[in-house]
């Protein structure tokens, strides 16, 4: 008996299926590396380490948070695009952010698109327009006839980050004029912004709120449609003027593509499950954190429509980084 071509694609594709279902059924056996491409403190830490054990706790296997930052998050979604699908290598990260990079950056060294997964968003929180407490502003209009008559200086994430288009944004629209002070993180954004070295910060509320709260920080508006239910008394930018103005941070789980479905169906069953646990959505909500959960296709379509958003305002500004 003989096989013609397309019986040999057939059973290659039978051998290829049987192989991915046998990776999957003996998954997880060994510990699992969820890597956060920014330094610690910021929003995806944070959120990384609310989920890391009970996730272990749910697939009994240590699920370890491994920090790796650089290029505004493209050192350690490389390192996870180029790993093997296998899911023991996952990603949590702004995947908003994510979406930017390849209309910010020329020699990107992966297709987000192309070489990632999506898994699951979990959380969703608004960037906060803060200042320095020594700052003689107290709402939007105020800071923008301040910075035509002083000099500003505008703390990013890093350059081409959500946080600093948004500003970009919030500048054009507004016609204020600052200048943009990147840095490695958004800890260190914040950290510089709370010892004045810096002026002005947008970044994501659940990694900034503590500090308005504190006193560390002033805040004089949210990019949020509505205004937040846990700090009702601040106007949204969009009633400040900047009309349908909206931004913020989108903490999601990617992994390599080709990670056998199995596997994604499981995380996403179990991260679904643990995000929308009690305790962490009353922990996120505490910090101004909405739990947002989605399939794994509705991510991806998230990330593509973010992906067309974002080169618009990428290409209007005229924001191209090596």
């Amino acid at each position: 008996m003989s096989l013609n071509r397309r019986d040999l694609m057939g059973a290659s594709l039978a051998v290829g299926w049987s192989v991915a279902s046998a990776q999957a059924q003996g998954w997880p056996a060994r510990p699992i590396r969820l890597v956060v491409p920014y330094p610690p403190g910021g929003s995806s830490d944070i959120i990384a380490r609310a989920i890391a054990q009970p996730l272990s706790d749910a697939l009994r296997q240590p699920v370890i948070v491994d920090n790796k930052a650089g290029a505004n998050g493209n050192l350690g979604a490389d390192f996870v695009a180029k790993s093997a699908p296998d899911g023991y290598t996952l990603l949590l990260c702004d995947t908003g952010a994510l979406a930017i990079s390849p209309s910010v950056y020329t020699k990107l060294g992966f297709d987000p698109s192309r070489d990632l997964h999506g898994m699951t968003m979990l959380a969703y929180s608004p960037h906060l327009l803060v200042v320095h407490p020594s700052v003689p502003a107290s709402n939007l209009k105020e800071l923008v006839a301040l910075s035509k008559r002083s000099d500003l200086n505008f703390a990013v994430t890093a350059m081409g980050s959500a946080p600093h288009l948004a500003g970009v944004a919030v500048e054009r629209a507004s016609g204020a004029k600052w200048q943009y002070i990147p840095y490695k993180g958004g800890s260190q954004a914040v950290s510089d912004t709370i010892a004045g070295q810096t002026q002005i910060l947008m970044n994501g509320m659940l990694a900034t709120l503590p500090h308005v709260q504190g006193g560390k920080l002033k805040i004089l508006g949210v990019s949020k449609s509505t205004r937040m239910p846990l700090i009702g008394d601040v106007p949204t930018l969009a009633e400040q003027g900047l009309t349908g103005f909206e931004s913020g941070t989108w903490q999601g789980l990617l992994v390599p593509r080709g990670t056998p479905a199995d596997i994604v169906n499981r995380l996403n069953t179990e991260l679904i499950r643990i995000i929308r646990s009690p305790e962490i959505r009353a922990k996120l909500a505490g910090q101004g954190a909405e739990v947002v959960t989605t399939t794994p296709a509705q991510q991806d379509d998230f990330f593509n429509r973010e992906r067309s958003r974002w080169a618009k305002v990428v290409a209007q500004a005229g924001i191209r980084l090596d």
